[in-house]
């Protein structure tokens, strides 16, 4: 399996998730729609550098 791939579902995967909240729950509260996106990118940020980033 080439080294990006999981990188790249990674990263569609994130978006995803991004949208999809952003669309179901969050559409007219702009603060907590920023504040949302701000916390899944740190998680998100953090599950790859613990499962995914081999240095």
């Amino acid at each position: 399996m080439p080294r990006n791939l999981p990188i790249a579902l990674f990263v569609a995967a994130l978006v995803v998730v991004i949208v999809g909240v952003d669309v179901l729950i969050f559409r007219h509260h702009v603060w907590a729609r920023l504040m949302m996106n701000v916390g899944l990118v740190l998680v998100w940020a953090a599950i790859y550098v613990r499962f995914l980033y081999k240095a």
